[in-house]
């Protein structure tokens, strides 16, 4: 069994938002991400999905986006990205999967998940800022990331290897620059984590992310375009 991560699908199949318009490269792309998908993914495998998965504002509107997943083989699990209005508490979301009898997928959401022998932890994370409010909610999304992998540890055991990830970069340039080891880094040193998987950045911005292993960590970015649409395995 194996496991896969792409994030940002922006899906709208309820929503007059295609996302062509931030580049010809996006056109057809959700038949691009089926296609790539069916080709690799086996129905005991797990999908991770960090974030921005569908642009309706409300769970009752998601749907077709929940549909499009459901069709898809393997298991599916999701972590709340910045456009991802529609999220609920983890009740209301798994309440709206089982009425729907889409089947295998799940969210990350102060808890974790075990899959074979890996604790798959995350959460939103922020982006980096000096101004008041972007500390406060850094630290919040810190302490969101250390109840998820405190969840793991407590539920699954302290033997298995944790694999993180996050919408927001929990890494940038002035990080590597400074040799400085901002918090969510500070978060997965303290629990041995030794693999970060994130979104968020797309088109030009792509060209900003920090991939590889720093600070003992290997980092990579999965946004839908910056891996052109093909999902990424994860190395065990």
């Amino acid at each position: 069994m194996a496991i896969y991560t792409i994030g940002d699908l922006h899906l709208s199949f309820n929503e007059n938002k295609p996302m062509s318009v931030f580049g010809e490269n996006w056109e057809g792309y959700e038949e691009k991400v089926k296609e790539n998908w069916i080709s690799l993914v086996k129905e005991n495998d797990l999908v991770v999905l960090p974030g921005d998965f569908s642009w309706s504002m409300y769970l009752k509107d998601t749907y077709k986006d929940f549909e499009y997943l459901n069709s898809l083989p393997g298991k599916k699990l999701l972590l709340k990205g910045n456009h991802d209005y529609w999220w609920s508490t983890v009740n209301s979301m798994r309440n709206y999967i089982k009425e729907n009898q889409f089947k295998d997928i799940d969210f990350i959401y102060n808890n974790a998940y075990e899959f074979e022998n890996k604790i798959i932890v995350g959460t939103r994370g922020w982006s980096f800022g000096e101004d008041t409010e972007s500390k406060k909610m850094i630290q919040r999304e810190v302490a969101r990331l250390e109840l998820s992998i405190k969840n793991g540890i407590e539920n699954y055991g302290e033997d298995k290897e944790i694999i993180a990830f996050l919408h927001y970069p929990p890494i940038i340039n002035q990080n590597i620059q400074n040799n400085e080891i901002n918090e969510f880094i500070k978060m997965l040193k303290k629990y041995d984590i030794k693999k970060c998987y994130y979104g968020h950045l797309h088109s030009t911005a792509i060209k900003d992310a920090v991939e590889g292993e720093h600070f003992g960590i290997d980092f990579q970015l999965v946004s839908a375009d910056a891996i052109q649409f093909h999902l990424k395995k994860v190395e065990l």
